[in-house]
């Protein structure tokens, strides 16, 4: 029989304690340990009880749920923390992120949405666990996993991932499957205009028996050397698809390709996080304007309490050349990090390439923008790089792989 998952409650409101007591009762997966009506108490109480989830509440009388959560994620990690509160503003989300949080729930929630929460942060950490307790587990014939990421839209993240991934394959000559996990609104598929005749919705639909066999049946080919898994045709399908799901896909994905790159969505929910953790390096794409600064500092402090080193977390400083723009080494001094990698603006090259659906570093891979994205597929390939040959030669072997 499977272990009922623990839950211990800090809520200095009786009558909440008792509610959500009573919802957590309901479902015979889960159990209340123990209670505590104030900061100090459940931190004594996580030290002898060991949960495998704290529901916190943020607003407590003395010490807050915030400085409790820091504490907690530093001397009791194996409990995994689920913030709780009646605010619903993103800043309250960063600072529970930023403290260790591991999820976010707005009171009244409901049944579902509380045993959701618990289930989906239990099975995520059970996940990071095998991850660390058996490094064996990957070893030199699986593939590498880069995952973009941004703190916003219409940074050009996919147009970075696409190219990025159509490069890895011209020159090192391995196959690349790009994963399209902006759920809601991912745009790789038409970035690569490519017609999916199946998404990650529909996999998750199988993904009892998912193994590599299962997984071809669902890429799109790009290319002989480029496939990809393409986002959900409706919004409304992201909800289907959980970090779990994710999970398993980008773990058999990283037994059939020598590089998976994964698009993302701007945002810190389960399935974002899944692609966060699955990754061997993680790319933040960024630009020169203040308020995607502040968004990227925010970011890496967030990244910075997952436990991801510097050596896994990138910056790549996007349309670097853009006039009006902060100046790099400003920027580098507020988010006390370097850029890996710089990629130039050149609106002419990339929007032609966005509207007939081919990477510009097939249809221009001489002009700067391309060349700068092959700088960026070098730094993270694993030394297989091809040497450049003569440009022509280059550019005729690149149009021929691709066609």
């Amino acid at each position: 029989m499977q272990e009922k998952i623990r839950v211990l409650l800090a809520d200095d409101i009786a009558a909440t304690r008792a509610s959500v007591g009573k919802l957590i009762a309901f479902h015979d997966e889960m159990t209340v340990i123990g209670e505590a009506e104030n900061a100090e108490q459940v931190i004594a109480l996580a030290k002898k009880l060991l949960p495998d989830i704290i529901l916190m509440d943020i607003n407590m009388p003395g010490m807050d749920g915030i400085t409790a959560t820091q504490i907690l994620s530093a001397e009791v990690p194996s409990a995994s923390i689920i913030m709780m509160s009646v605010q619903n503003e993103q800043e309250y989300l960063r600072k529970a992120m930023v403290a260790g949080a591991k999820n976010y729930l707005t009171k009244p929630f409901s049944s579902d949405e509380l045993l959701q929460a618990i289930k989906q942060v239990h099975e995520s950490e059970l996940r990071r666990r095998v991850v660390f307790m058996k490094p064996e587990s990957i070893n030199s014939k699986q593939g590498k996993v880069i995952t973009v990421f941004s703190t916003k839209g219409g940074i050009g993240k996919t147009t970075i991932a696409t190219n990025l991934a159509v490069a890895l394959a011209a020159k090192t000559d391995g196959n690349v499957c790009v994963v399209d996990a902006d759920l809601q609104f991912g745009d790789v598929a038409l970035f690569l205009n490519v017609l999916p005749q199946a998404t990650i919705a529909d996999l998750v639909q199988d993904i009892d028996h998912l193994d590599e066999k299962l997984l071809k049946g669902y890429l799109c080919p790009f290319s002989d050397s480029v496939k990809v898994l393409p986002a959900p045709l409706r919004p409304e399908q992201a909800e289907t698809i959980s970090g779990v799901h994710l999970t398993a896909i980008l773990k058999t994905l990283r037994s059939m390709f020598q590089y998976v790159v994964v698009d993302t969505a701007p945002s810190f929910n389960d399935a974002m996080l899944a692609a966060l953790d699955a990754a061997d390096e993680v790319l933040i794409i960024s630009a020169m304007d203040l308020p995607t600064v502040k968004n990227v500092k925010l970011c890496l402090e967030i990244m910075e309490s997952l436990n991801y080193t510097e050596g896994k977390v990138k910056l790549v400083l996007n349309r670097a050349d853009s006039e009006g723009g902060m100046d790099i080494r400003e920027v580098e001094e507020t988010l006390r990090r370097g850029f890996s990698a710089t990629v130039p603006s050149d609106g002419k090259t990339v929007v032609s390439s966005v509207n007939r659906g081919v990477p510009f570093v097939i249809s221009n891979p001489d002009t700067n923008v391309a060349q700068s994205v092959y700088k960026l597929a070098r730094m993270v390939s694993c030394g297989e790089w091809k040497e450049e040959e003569k440009p022509k030669s280059v550019v005729t072997k690149i149009k021929s792989l691709f066609g």
